[in-house]
């Protein structure tokens, strides 16, 4: 196990995946902090972390849920035409149906955030909340939602990284510890960092569509498929991580220029 969680790959899949899960996490944040507002000042921190720790926990129950389905790789149905081959298992349902709900959700997302960016906080605001309790239920209601395009890239970053699973499930729970964590510690800065350089979160979503691809060519490689006798090979996650880091760089680079012109300016 410690092997395996010191190797390179597994680090930068824990460094990728942590980064993801902020960056997914912000919006999360706002939402939360929207329901906790809505209480006496005395408890709305006290509802945030509570919340946040509990939605901690919904996590990592729905993220062994995810990966003991993905471990099931057995084949239970085939399709056998002379054009097309496929050996069905519920590891690439999952990953299919996983990759077309993160492409829809990411590209649905940035088209909410650039036409209608406040249309979900307002629905939110107008929602009563009058006790600690029902803001707690209401903060864990709105991360199940929330965590459903985390999970799935958590998989998505981790799946094939060893064969057996449950080493893969152990890095996601890390990974969603930390990130978790950190929003905790750092839930206001993190956020007033977002709301200064809105790309970033627009760019998280971005990486989201390359990972809802990535696991849709993996759901075909995985069921043996063949279209017109050409098997479909599995994107290596390096080409992943160096598109992520270039594009972070990139974003980088845009900071470091749009500060200096507001210095001369």
């Amino acid at each position: 196990m410690i092997d395996f969680l010191i190797s390179s790959d597994a680090i930068m899949a824990l460094l990728t995946l942590t980064f993801l899960e902020i960056v997914l996490g912000i919006d999360n944040i706002i939402f939360i902090s929207i329901a906790a507002n809505k209480l006496s000042i005395d408890k709305r921190r006290k509802a945030t972390n509570i919340g946040l720790v509990f939605a901690m926990l919904q996590r990592l129950i729905l993220l062994a849920f995810a990966s003991f389905l993905v471990s099931l790789k057995d084949p239970f149905y085939f399709i056998d035409f002379e054009w097309l081959h496929i050996a069905i298992s519920w590891q690439s349902l999952i990953l299919f149906f996983g990759g077309i709900f993160l492409i829809y959700k990411s590209t649905s997302e940035i088209h909410e955030k650039i036409e209608l960016p406040s249309h979900d906080e307002m629905e939110l605001k107008n929602k009563k909340i009058k006790s600690l309790s029902q803001a707690i239920v209401q903060i864990m209601i709105i991360d199940f939602i929330f965590s459903i395009d985390s999970i799935l890239t958590a998989v998505g970053m981790t799946n094939g990284l060893h064969s057996n699973h449950n080493y893969n499930l152990v890095l996601m729970m890390i990974a969603v510890v930390i990130s978790i964590a950190i929003m905790i510690l750092f839930a206001n800065g993190i956020r007033e960092f977002i709301d200064k350089h809105p790309s970033i979160q627009i760019l998280g979503l971005a990486f989201l569509i390359l990972i809802g691809f990535m696991l849709i060519t993996e759901a075909a490689h995985l069921s043996h498929t063949k279209l017109f006798d050409q098997s479909v090979g599995a994107i290596p996650k390096g080409y992943l991580y160096f598109a992520i880091a270039f594009s972070l760089f990139i974003e980088f680079i845009n900071f470091k220029v749009q500060k200096r012109s507001k210095n001369s300016s």
